[in-house]
């Protein structure tokens, strides 16, 4: 029913309201049915899902990979029928790791680059291994909105890292993602490492090419990169070489030029060069995919690109083994429920640390015993 507002009231001369009506529900229970009747989302088989990618329907693709980043046993079932079921379809990429100091410019570099490729009718897909994503949401979000250009090319697919809690799960998962990808029709994967550490030795157990970004102008150039990270390289780029950088990174690139030299010859047969670049101004970045194309032509040519290929799924398939086994235990009723008196009584030298870590592996198998 209207209410009468006081406002017409003869007093107010010369003004004149309007009945008002009920106010509605907030929501409109008619809606509200024929979204639940309607609404819900089909849930798709494996074999949808497999359809999908191989059409390259991104929607399909990406909710393939929640399941997958996804730890529900329920998703975990679905998410390896789909990968399995992809397989067959995967491999035909170029797998590219990218990683470079803070301040690098990796974002910017990635955009160029991936430009470059998608300007050459390829599909990129960019992912990252991120271990820290949990505690400090990492950067590769924003990295999305950074890369205004490439996140809306409709040729290019950029994922955030899987919020996974320790390296090894964040690095399978990605793994596991590039073959979705892949199956999907990207020819190019770059995978980007947004966290510092182990993660760029992880990045390099699953890529065909190792990119490590520089920058000149910041110290001694050489200082506080580790060796480990510079005998992985298949490249090194020196990028910002543009205005009153450019003469800096020349120098630049002839000290790490030098320092190469110094390590020993890789077991592809490549010898790895150091190129300038400026991601922002888009030169030099032409050169950097035509070396990365050399490379692989190189190690195809020589066996070195499929042996490799072989090495890393027989690394990941160890790693998998690995990480199962230790989840299992840390899982386990039996454990989880010792686990603090144990850890208690090795504090307190109660019991050494070694007879506490065999005891509780002891309860551990003989719980498969009593089921």
């Amino acid at each position: 029913m209207s209410h009468q507002h006081p406002e017409n009231d003869p007093q107010y001369i010369g003004l004149n309201v309007n009945p008002g009506i009920e106010k509605p529900d907030a929501v409109n229970a008619d809606s509200v049915k024929r979204f639940l009747k309607n609404g819900k989302r089909k849930i798709l088989s494996p074999d949808d899902y497999l359809k999908g990618i191989l059409k390259g329907n991104i929607t399909i693709l990406s909710q393939a990979v929640t399941l997958v980043e996804s730890n529900k046993p329920e998703h975990q079932k679905v998410a390896q029928e789909i990968i399995i079921k992809c397989l067959p379809h995967a491999g035909k990429s170029v797998r590219l790791g990218i990683t470079g100091v803070p301040g690098a410019g990796k974002s910017t570099f990635i955009e160029s680059l991936g430009k470059h490729i998608t300007g050459k009718d390829g599909k990129l897909a960019v992912l990252a291994i991120d271990p820290s994503s949990e505690r400090s949401k990492g950067s590769i979000l924003g990295d999305k909105t950074r890369m205004e250009e490439l996140s809306s090319d409709p040729n290019a697919y950029i994922r955030p890292s899987p919020a996974a809690g320790s390296l090894g799960g964040v690095a399978r998962k990605t793994r596991e993602i590039i073959i979705l990808c892949e199956a999907a029709g990207f020819d190019t994967i770059f995978i980007e490492t947004v966290g510092v550490g182990q993660s760029e030795t992880v990045v390099h157990s699953m890529v065909d090419f190792f990119l490590l970004i520089q920058i000149a102008g910041a110290g001694d150039e050489l200082q506080g990169i580790k060796r480990g990270i510079m005998e992985m390289a298949d490249a090194i780029v020196i990028n910002k070489a543009d205005g009153d950088n450019f003469e800096k990174a020349q120098l630049a690139a002839a000290q790490f030029r030098s320092a190469l030299h110094l390590f020993p010859p890789t077991g592809s047969g490549w010898s790895p060069p150091v190129l300038t670049c400026s991601a922002l101004e888009n030169t030099g970045v032409a050169e950097i995919w035509d070396t990365v194309n050399e490379y692989v032509a190189l190690t195809i040519k020589n066996g070195y690109f499929k042996n490799r290929r072989h090495d890393q799924a027989r690394y990941w398939m160890y790693e998998t083994i690995n990480e199962t086994l230790r989840n299992n235990f840390y899982y386990n009723p039996q454990i989880r429920s010792r686990l603090p008196i144990y850890e208690q009584l090795a504090l307190t030298d109660g019991m050494s640390s070694f007879v506490a870590a065999h005891e509780l592996l002891d309860i551990y198998f003989k719980s498969f015993g009593n089921k």
